[in-house]
């Protein structure tokens, strides 16, 4: 039962591919169980100029996957005198939460991400799931325990070819929704956008007292 209770990490995140880049958000609240760990959790995270990513699951294994992606990316680009692409990247992290779901440990090393950047080749959205497999998308997607409320909102309204404040505003719909009705999910929303500009923070709320 103690390790049930360890790995019952909740939150809402959710990607969404626009015409001019692509909406990255998430909750601000970290939950162990039925105990509010943390009300101004970090879930998505600047890897470089040009891609960032949502994170869920087990924090311990979240940050240090964090910190190795940033670290190997780093590298590689000294290594071939050039910036890594997206694809490159987003398999190389796959490549880490896949050796990291399997090795033995008391704690299952749960994570799941969802990968947005921008290269030569335009912009892109990843599902990174919890065991290592990968998935690009070019609409929208959504993870932790509050997204089927956020899928509710998805699917009824966005629209293909949506711009960036638009795919804004429609994140910040979803988070809201799953605010209302997913006890994990709570105490704040963050947005953050990817575009040829670079990665942007658009919206850092606090939210004192969840209406739930």
């Amino acid at each position: 039962m103690e390790n049930e209770n360890i790995i019952k990490t909740g939150t809402t995140t959710v990607g969404i591919m626009c015409k001019d880049g692509v909406v990255l958000a998430a909750d601000k609240r970290a939950t162990a169980g039925n105990f509010i760990s943390d009300k101004k959790a970090q879930k998505i995270y600047k890897i470089n100029d040009s891609m960032a990513l949502t994170t869920a699951g087990v924090v311990s294994d979240v940050q240090l996957l964090v910190k190795l992606i940033k670290a190997e990316l780093s590298l590689k680009a000294v290594r071939t005198e050039r910036k890594p692409n997206v694809r490159e990247s987003v398999n190389l992290l796959s490549g880490l939460v896949y050796s990291n779901i399997r090795k033995m440990s008391m704690i299952p090393g749960i994570s799941h991400f969802l990968f947005a950047g921008v290269d030569n080749e335009g912009f892109h959205l990843y599902d990174i799931y919890a065991d290592g497999s990968l998935t690009k998308h070019d609409s929208y997607i959504s993870s932790g325990s509050g997204s089927v409320i956020a899928y509710g909102v998805l699917e009824t309204l966005y629209k293909k070819e949506i711009k960036i404040d638009e795919g804004v505003k429609l994140a910040i719909k979803c988070i809201n929704a799953a605010l209302q009705r997913d006890s994990a999910t709570g105490s704040g929303i963050d947005v953050v956008t990817v575009t040829k500009e670079g990665i942007k923070t658009v919206l850092e709320k606090e939210i004192k007292q969840d209406l739930q």
